[in-house]
């Protein structure tokens, strides 16, 4: 067994499908499949059993992720190790941003980090928080951009911004001429949310839950500016941070201040706390702490 038979099970392992794996390691479904099935060969086991479409794991093929993982991140760590003795002429890093952290606030900190360090790449995945969380902790990301709370045990956190969200209604709405509006009194109102893998979408069930009500979800995605716009459409409330609403256009959607309880948006930079981080990693962990100051307003570095 290989280091690249550990990559391929791995990554059959996490799509559940031969066509999206072989994709991800840019390679074709046969010859995928033919390396799995010499692996099991020589092993001596399945590792990998169909189920209708999908590619499900056996016990033995979940043993060897299980291990493999470790494996694979010793391995890219040494490898990382290497590189960083070249200094940072070049090199790359891998940084995961929830949508509304990269459009807010990460693409001037980004284009003057290009502009000191030209020899870097930047890899940016986009994705919810909690998907971002489970990649930095696989290995997949070098570090990445969160909502607090998080488990500060698994990561080194640093807090980068803090605000709160607002409500966001149609302009016609009853609450839409409020100042402000205690969170209680949504309890009848459908709510669009964000996907699960979005840490906002736990967060404001539980706190409806704490209010003492279920929010009635009418509608779930990944984008923002879908979720304005179906506000826009009258089809529901939502609760977006004030740094988005902030770019709204009230013909469009009316924002009320919402109180009893205040809920906050903190976002912070993760990494985790046993790996090896290159100088790459480390010079973009300096230079965001440079780039945001206490109150999150962002400053030129």
């Amino acid at each position: 067994m290989e280091i690249r038979d550990l990559q391929y099970v791995t990554e059959l392992a996490r799509w559940r499908s031969f066509t999206k794996a072989a994709e991800a390691l840019h390679i074709t479904q046969p010859t995928l499949s033919k390396m799995i099935r010499n692996l099991e060969s020589e092993l001596g086991v399945d590792l990998f059993v169909r189920v209708g479409k999908r590619v499900e794991v056996t016990d033995a093929g979940a043993l060897i992720c299980e291990q493999g993982q470790m494996i694979l991140q010793a391995f890219a760590s040494l490898d990382r190790e290497l590189k960083d003795m070249t200094g940072l002429h070049k090199g790359s890093i891998r940084i995961g941003l929830p949508p509304m952290a990269g459009s807010s606030f990460f693409a001037g900190v980004m284009s003057r980090f290009r502009a000191r360090y030209p020899g870097l790449a930047i890899q940016m995945v986009e994705d919810g928080a909690r998907r971002i969380e489970k990649e930095v902790t696989l290995g997949r990301l070098d570090m990445g951009v969160t909502v607090l709370p998080t488990d500060e045990e698994e990561f080194s956190v640093h807090s980068i911004i803090e605000r709160r969200l607002k409500l966001i209604v149609h302009p016609q709405h009853r609450l839409a001429g409020r100042t402000e509006v205690a969170l209680l009194e949504l309890e009848h109102e459908p709510f669009i949310l964000f996907r699960e893998d979005f840490a906002l979408h736990d967060i404001i069930i539980d706190e409806c839950e704490r209010a003492g009500f279920q929010p009635n979800v009418m509608y779930e995605s990944s984008q923002w500016d879908f979720i304005r716009e179906l506000v826009a459409a009258n089809l529901g409330v939502a609760l977006l941070p004030e740094t988005i609403c902030e770019s709204l256009d009230p013909a469009h959607v009316a924002q009320v201040h919402l109180v009893d309880p205040v809920i906050p948006w903190h976002l912070a930079m993760i990494w985790r706390r046993d790996t090896y981080l290159s100088h790459a990693a480390r010079a973009w962990i300096s230079f965001v702490k440079n780039s945001f100051g206490e109150n999150g307003e962002i400053r030129e570095t």
